[in-house]
């Protein structure tokens, strides 16, 4: 498993760049989506952010989550 700060493309494995307000692989030249999952019901989270910092929270479990805990998933972004 990759450490949590990194951002590696689920395809290829190489690393994500930021690109158009999103992550993009340079390498297969796709874009990626990223989405963040709650590490105690495994639902999807919602993203919180204020004065710069950036927090989760589950509307299932009703709490913030740490981001250190949270379940991230990168899926490549299907072309219709």
């Amino acid at each position: 498993m990759t450490d949590k700060a990194d951002n590696i493309c689920p395809q290829c494995n190489s690393i994500l760049s930021w690109k158009n307000q999103g992550y993009f692989c340079d390498f297969c030249q796709q874009e990626v989506k990223k989405t963040v999952f709650c590490p105690d019901c495994n639902e999807q989270l919602e993203k919180l952010q204020a004065c710069g910092s950036a927090s989760y929270f589950c509307n299932h479990c009703n709490e913030l989550k740490s981001k250190s805990r949270v379940k991230v998933q990168f899926k490549m972004n299907s072309q219709a």
